[in-house]
Parts: structure tokens; C-alpha cells; sequence
């Protein structure tokens, strides 16, 4: 837990203090302004007791903000105090009779000011976190600085005596400027784009402009003969220093303990990646200006220029190290999956088509997770993701040195081996299932799903790399079919398979446009007078190549690719324009449609069988909707709702093949249904006395009495199978016993004169 920061206190180093130092600096300036008497000496004490509430300031706000910050505070307090000491020695050097004392001592803490305030900026949040990030941000500060010399000699140094130059530590103070301006680059630079500027440096970076300014004022002056001590230009540096000390009442940025998730950093602008070298331009254009008319370049420009270049040559030497830095990070993510550290797709299928050229051997073993899905939505993403490098790693260990695995995607990996195969793919995949079987106490958990492995080896049936692999998907899904947890190696039945079911979910798109899909409507007979009154419309695809397929050849398949959507509502349609045309001959006959569990879960399932019933005049009472147990007992209350609807409608909701599924007596008491159909496989065994099968049909029969709900046995196709079930008691009978599946007009034209109305 970060530590919470303190309330700012009207202490010296508090409000008061700002106010006490901005006064002290605003009766500076006006002294220095008026000229009066003692303008330096008030110049230099203004200084030293403004530098000196700056530092403590910094002090007390290093104690107040979180731990990444006091380094930052603690390096400006450092800065501060030099500079007070710095200026407290130059006031004593001044009274004894050293107007301007430039002397090694002076000018050694001043210069150790400028390391510290610059090891400052680059230990602030924005600065770059890395060594080398730091020190590339550095020599962007020492390149501006630099370039600024022979700028500084055309417009200021050249007016400079040569007797003035000739003293280092002189010299030397003539260059603060370009520190000043060094400085302000690398704050510049670790301010960057990345996030809101923290008002804190920007309050000091126009601290280090006023420096900057008073500095450059100074050695103009200076140049030309015409700065005392006092001059009204003195009063800018306290006012430097009271611009720091106003810099810390700024409360720390967010984030800065680290409680709030740092995003992504955009990239910098062009104008930050070109700083450094801009001024290096203006650099070039002032060394031909300053040459002399002997053709000689002074010395300081030369050494300076020497220096730019060998500064030049290590930050480039910076970048190009980066750059490859760059270029191999970007490979691990090119080639690499990141959160398991297995090659990925792309390394997988390059290196599958390298071995494929090398005329070798090759095998593919393709692995998918069974119930991978449930442990994400049950667990969440994280657990998932830790599942999966953990199960990654137990494949590593198990393949070993005999291929190469990789994770192609999701809960999909791969495995290639190649070369002199020293280890069958068979035994690889035995190895594989080995190794995802349960730890102790996963099992219980639920949080280990098992794996299907798919087998192809290579051959003359194969043109490509994409050949191998659909082999192997082709392989995988037969493993899964086959129960999961198993291999399966991709033989010639099993492609040709493939590639005709394939063929069949294409055609099956095409069935609906082009009108390929037909209802038959098999007759549901009152068991008590025979009359028939209702019908259940069958789906049926008159298929060009295939013939008439029934709904079991490929109603499976719509299910699967989504289209039984498209095709339930043509059926829904349809056979409501059937039942219409039926009842216009006077009869109060009902149909019955049953429709899949994937139009249960859309909100639209209410409007599109209102919208059928109206567009063929067609009462909804008139209309039944059959459901299988296993749709209905996943029905979540949106889905009940829906169904409530229909019925507040009018449209009967049947349970389809009860006794097959859950049988809950549960859902009976949630789900509004209006009619139970009885499973044929237990009608087929009333033939053969099974006394189970009979008191199975009875009891449901007695069920659905106490629910209030009628009955239909399906599947009756004998004269003794309609004798038990009229003796239970069941309500109406469906099955080949009264009628197979027919074209309505077919069916209409078989109808008794008992099923027609009077």
C-alpha cells in the first residue's frame, strides 16, 4: 500500500514560503530596477536565501510524495543547495575584491548544480526507465548544447576579446547557456507525448528558460563590457530558483505509485525524433561564418565541433544497437507465440514447407483441447491462459527432441516432424495424450481439458503444405467424433468423407435460394373417432445429385454451419401458407413445425412466427411449435419469457420425443407447454409385451394428465402398437399405422370422410 500524501502545512517551505520568496524577489527587481545603493550586494542575498527556501522545499516535498518521486526531489534539493552555496561563495569573493570571481572552486559547484539537476530529469516518471534510454536522452542534451557553440561564437563570442578566452575557468563560464539549453532538451525529452504533462515540470521547465535567458543575457552583456554586479538581469536567477520551489506545491501525477495501469505509450511526434539534429544544421552554417579571413576556425568552435562529432557517433552507435535490439524483438513477436513461447503459425508453416523441399519424410500431428471453451467462461481468461502455458509446456517436455510443436492459435497446436523421424507419429501422439492426462486434483477441479489428435503424413496425394494440414484438421475432427481424448491418422475414407460433407454444407446453402427444400406433412390422428385434425410438416431436399434426402442427412449439418436458421423460417412460413389452404376447405386443422434450439436463443423468434402466421392468415392457435427436451432444459428465462409470449398468443408449445432427454419434472412446471409426444422408441416395444415400455407410456400419459397437457404417441406403425396406446389412454397417434409423410394435396386426397368436415 502506497503511502498517502500529506496535506501541504503553511510552513517556511509551505505557502508562506512562496509568498515570502516572491516578495523577496519582486523587491529585488524593483531595487535592481531603481538602481539604489547596494544593488549587487542585494542582488546576491536575494539569490542565496531564495535558492536557499527553494531546496528546502524540495526537501519537504521529497518527504510528502510517494517513493518514485523523492529521488527526483531529493537531486533538485542537491541542485538548490549548490546553487546557494555557489552563490554564497561568489558574494564572499565579490566583497573581497574579486568583482567577477569565476574561480575553480565557484565554478566546480555550479557545475556539479548542472549534474545533479540533470541526473534530476532523467530520474523523473517520464524519463526513460533503461540505461540506455537514459543516456540516449543525455547525448540528445549534449548534442543541442554543442551545436549552440558555434551558433553562440557568430552572434555573441566573436565580440569576445582573445585575452578573455584564454582562461578556462572563464571560458568555461561563458558556456553555461548551453547547458542551460541541454538541460531544457532532456526535459523536452522525457516530458514526451506518452502522457498529460505533469504541471510540476512544466513549472520547471520554464525555470530552466528563465536560466537559460538570464545566462545568454549575461554573456551578451558580458561580451560587450557592459555587466556590473546588479544589473537588473540578476533578478532572473532567484527568480529561477522561486519557480522550483512553486513547482512543488503540485500535488505527485497519478498513477505514480503505481496503483493505475500505465497505457501504451504512442509514438513521438517528428519534431522530438529530429531535436537533437536540428540545430546541427544552424551548427554547420555558423562554423563557415566564424571562420577568419586567414581561413582558420577558433579553437573553441574546433574543439567544440570535434566533440559534436564524437557525441554524434555515440548516439548513433546508440540507435543502431537499439535498432537491432528492435529488429530481434520484433522477430520473437513475428515468430513467436507470446504468451507460451512456442513457435507460432507463421514460424510452423515455414518451417513445414523448408521440410517439404528437403524430400524428407513429414508428419503433422494437429492437437485441439477438448472443452478448453468451459474453462474460460467458467474460470476467466486468466486461468485460461495459465492453463494453457501450462499444458504447453507438458507437450514441450513430451515431444521433446523428436519434432517441433507450436501453437497455431487459441486452443490449437501442431507438431512437425521431419527428417529421419525417429519416433513414429503414432507413438508421439500416445506420448502427447500421456502427458495432458489430469494431475492430482485437476480432475476434481474441472480446469483440464483433454486433447484430439489429428495424424497426416505426407504424400502423393499431397501438392502443398495446405494440403498436409487440412489432412490433419480432417484427422483431429474425426478424433473428436470419436469420443475425444484420442489420435486418429487421416486415411483415404476419411478425406473423401470430408470432402463430401464439405460438398454437402455448400449445396445445403444453395437449397434455399434455389428452392430445393419441399414439405411433406404426416397426419396426427384423434385416437378416440380417427378423425384427423393436425399434421406435422416434415422438411424434406429434393437434392440434384442425391435425390430426396431426409431431414437426418443434413438437418445435423444446418445445425452445425448456422443455416438451420434460414431454413426453419422458410419451413415456419410455409407450412403455415399449408395449413392455411387446409382450413380454407372448412376445417379447423392445426400444424405442427418444429424448430431448432438456436431459434430459442433469438429475440427475434416471436415476431418471426407472428409475422408467418399473419402472412398466411393463419390463427396462431392454429400453429404448434415442437421443441426437444435438451432445447428446452437449457432455456434460460429470456427464453421462457419468449415462450410465454407465444402462447399468451396462442401457439402451442410441444415437447418433442419426451423420454429421451432429461424428463425434469422441473422445466414442466417452468416451461408453458401445451402437449408431450412420446418418444417411438418406447411405442415400438408395446409389440413385443415389454411391461417397462408400457409403463413408461402410461405413466407419461398420466403426467401430462396432471399437467393438464395432451398427449401424442409417435411412432406408431402396427395395429397392436395402436391398441396399447388407445388402451393407456393416449390422446392422439402419429406414425406410419395412420399415414407416411405426404405432399399436402396427397394428404388431403387420403383423408376418410371422417377426417373432412361435415
Amino acid at each position: 500500500m502506497s503511502r498517502a500524501v500529506a496535506p501541504a502545512r503553511p510552513t517556511l517551505s509551505g505557502r508562506v514560503g512562496i509568498v515570502a520568496a516572491a516578495l523577496v524577489v519582486l523587491g529585488e527587481g524593483v531595487w535592481l530596477a531603481a538602481r539604489l545603493p547596494g544593488a549587487a550586494l542585494v542582488s546576491d542575498l536575494g539569490a542565496v536565501a531564495v535558492a536557499s527556501w527553494a531546496a528546502l522545499a524540495c526537501v519537504g516535498v521529497a518527504r510528502r510524495h510517494p517513493t518514485p518521486l523523492r529521488r527526483f526531489w531529493g537531486l533538485l534539493a542537491a541542485t538548490m543547495t549548490l546553487a546557494a552555496i555557489g552563490r554564497a561563495l561568489w558574494t564572499a569573493e565579490r566583497l573581497g575584491g574579486n568583482a567577477l570571481p569565476h574561480t575553480p572552486l565557484i565554478g566546480g559547484i555550479f557545475t556539479a548544480g548542472l549534474v545533479t539537476g540533470t541526473a534530476a530529469l532523467l530520474s523523473s516518471l517520464a524519463a526513460p526507465r533503461s540505461a540506455v534510454g537514459r543516456a540516449r536522452t543525455l547525448l540528445d542534451g549534449v548534442i543541442v548544447g554543442l551545436a549552440l557553440i558555434p551558433i553562440g561564437w557568430v552572434v555573441v563570442f566573436r565580440d569576445i576579446a582573445a585575452a578573455d578566452l584564454t582562461d578556462p575557468v572563464r571560458t568555461f563560464g561563458l558556456l553555461y547557456p548551453m547547458f542551460d539549453l541541454m538541460q531544457l532538451t532532456i526535459l523536452v525529452a522525457v516530458a514526451g507525448p506518452s502522457r498529460p504533462m505533469w504541471p510540476a515540470l512544466t513549472v520547471i521547465g520554464a525555470s530552466l528558460a528563465t536560466r537559460a535567458a538570464a545566462d545568454a543575457g549575461y554573456v551578451s552583456l558580458f561580451a560587450h563590457g557592459a555587466y556590473a554586479p546588479g544589473h537588473p538581469i540578476d533578478v532572473c536567477w532567484p527568480l529561477s530558483y522561486l519557480l522550483i520551489g512553486v513547482a512543488t506545491r503540485y500535488p505527485p501525477p497519478p498513477g505514480c505509485d503505481g496503483t493505475e495501469e500505465i497505457s501504451e505509450s504512442p509514438l513521438p511526434p517528428w519534431w522530438r525524433v529530429a531535436l537533437p539534429y536540428l540545430p546541427v544544421g544552424g551548427a554547420i552554417v555558423a562554423v563557415v561564418l566564424a571562420r577568419r579571413p586567414t581561413g582558420q576556425t577558433p579553437h573553441l568552435i574546433f574543439l567544440g565541433m570535434m566533440t559534436l562529432l564524437g557525441v554524434l557517433a555515440v548516439r548513433q552507435g546508440l540507435a543502431a544497437n537499439e535498432n537491432l535490439r528492435l529488429v530481434a524483438r520484433l522477430r520473437r513477436l513475428a515468430y513467436s507465440d507470446q504468451l507460451t513461447g512456442l513457435p507460432n503459425r507463421l514460424t510452423f508453416n515455414r518451417r513445414l514447407r523448408r521440410a517439404l523441399r528437403d524430400d524428407a519424410p513429414v508428419a503433422v500431428l494437429l492437437l485441439d483441447l477438448d472443452g478448453f471453451k468451459q474453462v474460460n467462461d467458467r474460470f476467466g481468461h486468466a486461468t485460461g491462459d495459465r492453463l494453457l502455458t501450462g499444458i504447453a509446456e507438458r507437450m514441450r517436455d513430451a515431444v521433446g527432441g523428436d519434432g517441433m510443436i507450436a501453437r497455431l492459435g487459441g486452443d490449437e497446436f501442431a507438431v512437425l516432424v521431419d527428417g529421419g523421424r525417429p519416433v513414429p507419429p503414432d507413438r508421439l501422439a500416445d506420448r502427447l495424450l500421456a502427458a495432458l492426462q489430469p494431475l492430482p486434483g485437476e480432475e476434481d477441479l474441472g480446469v483440464h481439458p483433454s486433447a484430439s489428435i489429428g495424424i497426416a503424413e505426407y504424400g502423393p496425394q499431397h501438392t502443398s503444405h495446405t494440403d498436409l494440414l487440412r489432412d490433419a484438421d480432417i484427422a483431429m475432427y474425426a478424433a473428436k467424433a470419436a469420443g475425444k481424448s484420442a489420435y486418429r491418422t487421416c486415411t483415404g475414407a476419411l478425406r473423401e468423407a470430408a470432402v463430401s460433407r464439405a460438398e454437402l454444407i455448400a449445396d445445403l446453402r444453395r437449397a434455399v435460394d434455389e428452392r430445393q427444400l419441399h414439405l411433406e406433412f404426416q397426419p396426427i390422428v384423434d385416437l378416440a373417432g380417427g378423425a384427423v385434425r393436425s399434421a406435422e410438416a416434415l422438411v424434406r431436399w429434393r437434392h440434384p445429385r442425391l435425390g430426396v434426402l431426409t431431414p437426418a442427412k443434413f438437418l445435423p449439418l444446418a445445425e452445425e454451419t448456422g443455416l438451420i436458421l434460414p431454413i426453419d423460417r422458410w419451413v415456419i412460413h410455409e407450412a403455415c401458407r399449408a395449413a392455411a389452404r387446409w382450413r380454407e376447405r372448412g376445417s379447423d386443422a392445426t400444424v405442427a413445425v418444429n424448430i431448432a434450439a438456436a431459434h430459442l436463443r433469438r429475440p427475434d423468434l416471436v415476431a418471426m412466427v407472428t409475422d408467418a402466421t399473419a402472412a398466411a392468415g393463419l390463427p396462431p392457435h392454429a400453429l404448434t411449435l415442437e421443441l426437444t427436451e435438451s432445447a428446452l432444459i437449457e432455456g434460460s428465462d429470456a427464453v421462457l419469457d419468449r415462450l410465454r409470449r407465444l402462447r399468451e398468443l396462442g401457439v402451442g408449445i410441444a415437447i418433442d420425443d419426451f423420454g429421451t432427454g432429461y424428463s425434469s419434472l422441473s422445466y414442466l412446471h417452468r416451461i408453458p407447454a401445451t402437449e408431450l409426444k412420446i418418444d417411438r422408441s418406447f411405442v415400438t416395444r408395446l409389440d413385443a409385451d415389454d411391461t417397462r415400455a408400457y409403463a413408461t407410456v402410461e405413466m407419461v400419459t398420466r403426467l401430462a394428465d396432471a399437467f393438464d397437457l395432451t398427449v401424442v404417441a409417435e411412432g406408431v406403425e402396427t395395429g397392436g402398437q395402436h391398441a396399447a396406446v388407445t388402451a393407456i389412454g393416449c390422446v392422439h397417434g402419429q406414425g406410419w399405422r395412420y399415414g407416411r409423410p405426404a405432399a399436402l394435396p396427397e394428404l388431403l386426397a387420403a383423408l376418410t370422410p371422417a377426417d373432412l368436415p361435415h
